[in-house]
């Protein structure tokens, strides 16, 4: 039996366990971008971009919000870190049967505030201030299970419960 995930059936925005009100619809995650250097020489045809393990540019979260609200200010704090997490369900589609199942996800960062968008103000409409992260740390949860752990500053990369760096770290 194999489940097939649809989507993103609901989700919420915690800042360290409180629940955000304001935001909008959508928060778009980070991208893992791995820094690469460039091997070249005798033996090799051509170039290779070879990823460093477990280093990546830099990674951004923008959380948008409907309207300004306390809220946006208080992840807007440029000396404390900020800690958000996004709770969800996803759907998905049992291949067997065609019933409908769920698992939760679980994404946490942790980060610096980055900027601050005021957004418009209109007559009747949203102001669509934002706040932007930089993140130094993401853990992200399918069904309880760590699928991608990240921390910047401890030297952890972690994929599917996999350590990459042990032996790394072991190394240094």
């Amino acid at each position: 039996m194999y489940n097939i995930p649809s989507k993103i059936n609901m989700f919420n925005v915690y800042k360290d366990g409180t629940q955000l009100v304001g935001i909008s619809e959508e928060v778009t995650l980070p991208d893992f971008e791995s820094l690469t250097s460039t091997t070249s020489g005798p033996g090799i045809l051509g170039e290779i971009d070879s990823p460093t393990i477990g280093h990546f540019s830099s990674m951004e979260i923008e959380i948008p919000f409907r309207t300004m609200d306390k809220d946006l200010f208080i992840l807007s704090d440029d000396i404390s870190s900020v800690d958000v997490t996004l709770r969800g369900s996803i759907q998905y589609t049992v291949n067997t049967t065609a019933a409908t199942t769920e698992k939760g996800m679980r994404v946490v960062i942790r980060g610096k505030n980055k900027g601050l968008t005021g957004g418009k103000m209109k007559q009747g409409e949203g102001t669509g201030s934002s706040i932007k992260l930089e993140v130094l740390y993401i853990l992200i949860e399918i069904g309880g299970v760590t699928e991608v752990e990240l921390d910047k500053l401890n030297c952890v990369y972690k994929i599917h419960g996999k350590d990459l760096l042990e032996k790394i770290r072991k190394l240094c």
